[in-house]
């Protein structure tokens, strides 16, 4: 019969592959304590192998002993050559980080689209707020573009940032018309002639 990695016991650092943990595993079962640390200096050099570019790194070597540490559960006995961090709490690890709690209706304009119109709103009326209006409802047609490649109408555009602004900025589409915007053709790699 076959044996199948997902019949094997889950490997704790699988980085490292199947044939590093069952070092460290016949590691563990030596009675000697010098041979069992001329074996992990034999595995550590394994290790060392599998990824040469980083060996210059500063505490690489010392990571490796980590991992060995680590791999073996922290059961392993040796004269270890450096000091092992110490095991991990169980559930231990970062933080988790705040996510916001709502859902925006107007994702697809982005953080910045509000702190313009609070911008927009905080200047008094005159050209310089209507040129800055014009802008900001052209920007917010091209970021609509990004999620609709086929096309955004100016209505749209002009209701969103009507509703954005608690009714505030209201343009009609006789006002203003908004630029029109169309994807750049991408370029293709040409082939070199031999």
């Amino acid at each position: 019969m076959l044996t199948y990695t997902t019949h094997l016991k889950k490997l704790i650092l699988p980085e490292y592959g199947r044939n590093i943990q069952r070092m460290v595993d016949h590691c563990l079962t030596i009675e000697d304590r010098q041979q069992r640390t001329a074996c992990a200096h034999t595995i550590h050099k394994a290790m060392l192998t599998l990824f040469p570019s980083q060996e210059n790194q500063e505490n690489y070597r010392r990571k490796l002993w980590d991992h060995l540490a680590l791999m073996s559960e922290f059961k392993l006995d040796i004269d270890w050559p450096v000091e092992i961090s110490p095991k991990p709490e169980p559930g231990a690890g970062p933080d988790k980080l705040p996510y916001p709690a709502h859902t925006d209706r107007w994702r697809q304009y982005g953080s910045e689209v509000r702190m313009l119109i609070d911008c927009v709103l905080a200047m008094p009326e005159g050209d310089e707020r209507d040129t800055l209006t014009m802008l900001l409802a052209n920007q917010m047609k091209k970021l609509c573009l990004e999620n609709n490649p086929d096309g955004v109408d100016d209505e749209k555009v002009f209701k969103d940032l009507y509703y954005m602004s608690d009714g505030k900025l209201e343009i009609f589409p006789e006002q203003m018309k908004l630029y029109e915007y169309k994807l750049a053709p991408v370029q293709g790699k040409k082939k070199k002639k031999k």
